[in-house]
């Protein structure tokens, strides 16, 4: 009995501790749960694309201001400094890095082509006009500048077209009349004769449904969609791999999608959608929002009304997020380019993906107060480093995975990008409570690490599944990597984040660092600390959905 309570005691001791330790090394909390993460890996439960993750660019000038504060400085499609060393590293870094070119004021854009026949002038401000400034132009010296910058950094390009020319916007705000392509259409041929690659031409922002500022009907947008793709099928005629034709990049609307899919079944590639959730970036409560896990779940009606949509429609149509900012109007210093935002991001990510959603553009890439770079100097804000970890190791086949525990940790799954097994995101948004979670899978195969069994001088050595690969191995045991964000000295309005308890940070030559794991025995709980962030890659996990 003596060594039986010495053996009980230890054990407690052992358990206390770990469930005191901070991956990070960031917080010292003093309470602790426990949770267990169930991920079916019979098959997927959404597939995305492998170039999933997007950042958009804008048109805004530096004029363009919300609530007294003017937050776009130089990031305009017009003005953006394309040889900025630490902006091209960063889009380098995920090769490809899908960039959706576009907003607001892309409805109020000609094209500086040869048959323009009016002078090129850029946009002024005009509180008294739609949108609240003058027409503007994209001149074709800048284009060529910015297919030079595309074509160095890899970027996939997805370009919105002017959807509003040859229309008249009456004082209700419908748009009446049809599409008038002439100048978006020479402008196309332009970029195709230049052999500049374009990955989609997308027709419009925010006109359907109730529009913003403008609005325009289901029946005459699907006629412009399909002149859209007559359009690209004329000017790609002689191209094997044709860009898509993308719509209706606005605010999803059921009876206005549908109508829309319905009618655009052999033009449309893919059906566009923005989320701005968290409500007007001037809210006082966005990080309460973002913390609040049943605020979150809000958006799950969107993204399954969505894919319920195109599953009714003959649509060949692939569901797109092409802009999502979360607090609109430039969302909120400190807040929406700071930490605490990657729990929104990540968590959109993690969500948007279960319901098919092929590719997510986060409104911004730089630009506004939500920008993935610093405005001003392109510096990486901590939403950058959620996304490229996402990018590098979540893969396409996203699983059914839900946590039994604590109600604020949020859970997904996805088969590993690239390497063998799954990896788990956890995420933590509680402000007190360190989780220590272990992992269990329904219709997965769990590879044992080898074992060595000694007879004198032989050894011999056993699988628990022979056949099969050597798993990864470290220190003799089995393991798995792990990468822990936390915000730099615990504040959640930081926009410094650390790994694994290192702060990452651009190099005196601008380049991006490498993000290294830690490397943990899988006999070990995933132990996630307070308001932190977890990638957990786990290679020896054999899941069908995988295979």
């Amino acid at each position: 009995m003596g060594s039986r309570r010495i053996w009980q005691m230890g054990l407690f001791l052992w358990v206390f501790v770990l469930a005191g330790v901070i991956c990070s090394g960031e917080s010292s909390s003093v309470d602790s749960g426990v949770g267990t993460v169930y991920v079916d890996g019979r098959a997927a439960v959404g597939r995305t694309d492998s170039d999933f993750v997007c950042a958009t660019l804008d048109w805004w000038p530096p004029e363009k201001c919300d609530y007294g504060t003017c937050s776009w400085d130089h990031a305009s499609l017009l003005n953006l400094d394309l040889s900025n060393n630490i902006l091209q590293n960063a889009i380098k870094a995920f090769a490809p890095l899908k960039i959706r070119l576009g907003g607001t004021l892309q409805d109020i854009v000609v094209y500086e082509t040869p048959e323009l026949k009016q002078p090129c002038v850029p946009f002024t401000r005009n509180s008294s006009v739609l949108f609240g400034f003058t027409e503007g132009c994209l001149p074709m010296r800048r284009w060529d500048e910015i297919n030079a910058f595309f074509q160095r950094t890899g970027a996939e390009v997805v370009f919105g077209l002017n959807a509003l020319s040859g229309r008249k916007v009456q004082p209700d705000g419908s748009a009446v009349g049809a599409w008038d392509y002439t100048n978006a259409e020479s402008f196309i041929r332009y970029t195709a004769q230049k052999n500049y690659t374009i990955h989609g031409w997308e027709l419009g922002n925010e006109l359907c449904g109730n529009g913003v500022g403008a609005r325009v009907s289901a029946n005459q947008y699907a006629l412009d969609t399909i002149a859209l793709g007559n359009i690209v099928n004329r000017v790609y005629k002689d191209v094997s791999s044709k860009p898509m034709v993308i719509g209706p990049g606005g605010f999803f609307d059921a009876s206005w999608f549908k109508e829309y899919l319905d009618k655009t079944v052999n033009s449309l590639d893919a059906a566009t959608h923005h989320i701005y959730n968290l409500g007007p970036g001037v809210d006082d409560h966005l990080v309460e929002k973002i913390l609040d896990p049943s605020y979150l779940d809000g958006e799950a009606n969107t993204f399954r009304s969505l894919r319920d949509v195109i599953k009714s429609s003959p649509t060949k149509a692939a569901a797109w997020v092409g802009e999502a900012g979360g607090a609109y109007n430039s969302g909120h210093n400190l807040v929406s380019n700071a930490f605490v935002y990657s729990f929104w991001y990540l968590d959109q990510l993690g969500m948007s993906s279960l319901y098919d959603t092929k590719t997510y553009c986060r409104q911004s890439l730089v630009g506004g107060n939500y920008g993935l770079l610093n405005t001003t100097n392109f510096t990486p804000n901590p939403d950058y480093y959620s996304a490229l970890l996402w990018h590098r190791l979540m893969g396409r086949n996203a699983l059914f995975t839900s946590f039994s525990g604590s109600k604020k940790i949020r859970s997904y799954t996805h088969c590993a990008k690239q390497s063998k097994g799954i990896t788990v995101l956890l995420m933590n948004l509680d402000n007190t409570t360190t989780v220590q979670a272990r992992v269990e899978f329904n219709g997965s195969s769990i590879l044992r690490h080898t074992v060595h069994h000694r007879h004198g001088s032989k050894s011999s050595r056993k699988r628990a599944f022979p056949g099969l690969p050597r798993p990864w191995v470290s220190k003799g045991l089995m393991g798995r990597e792990e990468y822990h964000l936390t915000p730099k000295d615990g504040d959640l309005h930081s926009q410094s984040v650390l790994l694994n308890g290192n702060v990452l940070s651009v190099s005196p030559t601008g380049e991006m660092p490498s993000l290294e794991p830690r490397s943990v025995s899988s006999t070990d709980p995933i132990t996630v600390s307070p308001l932190s962030i977890v990638f957990v890659h786990m290679p020896n996990v054999v899941a069908p959905a995988c295979s």
